[in-house]
């Protein structure tokens, strides 16, 4: 069983991280992608990603820095770099050796440039979301370029697998760079909801959160089936049998319960 996350904007590359780092399976795709965006100035960059001129620049530069060899100078693991909401409820950094060892084998992180990352892989600073129009030989988007090829890789993934299953922890944006078509997986998506003016809700931010939260659970239990997942409890959420479907794990809490991950 796979577990799917989304990336993050945010990246920490101040916190000092002594873990050796593997190589990514996409790197020179990556490579390709880089060298696409580096004729691109920080106007251009800008308006192709919505950015400040200061967050143009600072990107300007990290493509020009990016390198097709990965060292401990100019990369870090990538659970460890992301730093958005989904990797503060994960809490990457006080997982064990062993829970990184597990998570490097069944937690997948899907990227605009590196298309899926295990969660040790190396990762240089970049920003490049995956919903970026940026036109490329493949086609007028990323979804275009990394076409079946994630499916692909994911397939791969889970050959000796059966059934093969892959829980879609990730945004639709980023889910949206699996073709379905090509999967051959089951997909268990988990769905996280609170109560907010008289009704159930999906709020953003909370359920971000969650998406880590239920991804270090996930590591911290060693699930292998989706029905572990129904005793997911952190932050005052439960599984509701009756929202939920084969499919749809929902899990709702009926007030904010703190962000601690109680596992």
């Amino acid at each position: 069983m796979l577990f799917l996350l989304s990336p993050a904007k945010s990246l920490d590359y101040d916190t000092p991280c002594d873990l050796p780092a593997t190589r990514p399976h996409f790197l020179a795709e990556a490579a390709e992608l880089i060298e696409q965006l580096r004729p691109l100035g920080p106007v251009q960059v800008a308006a192709l990603m919505d950015l400040s001129d200061k967050l143009a620049q600072l990107n300007v530069a990290r493509y020009a820095a990016w390198r097709r060899r990965a060292t401990r100078a100019n990369s870090k693991a990538a659970l460890l770099a992301f730093d958005g909401d989904v990797y503060d409820g994960l809490k990457a950094r006080s997982l064990e050796p062993d829970d990184l060892a597990w998570a490097q084998e069944h937690l997948v992180i899907l990227s605009g440039l590196y298309g899926a990352l295990r969660p040790m892989d190396a990762l240089q600073p970049y920003r490049l979301e995956m919903g970026t129009r940026l036109a490329n030989p493949r086609g007028k988007d990323l979804y275009a370029w990394w076409g079946d090829r994630i499916a692909a890789y994911l397939n791969h993934r889970q050959r000796r697998s059966r059934p093969a299953v892959v829980v879609n922890l990730a945004s639709q944006e980023y889910f949206k760079a699996v073709d379905r078509r090509a999967l051959q997986a089951r997909v268990v998506d988990c769905v996280f909801e609170d109560w907010q003016r008289d009704d159930w809700r999906i709020v953003s931010f909370h359920a971000k959160k969650a998406r880590g939260m239920m991804a270090r659970f996930a590591i911290q239990s060693r699930c292998s089936a989706p029905e572990q997942l129904q005793g997911f409890t952190a932050a005052g959420y439960a599984w509701d049998e009756a929202a939920s479907a084969a499919d749809r794990l929902v899990f709702r809490r009926r007030q904010d319960a703190g962000d601690e991950v109680g596992q």
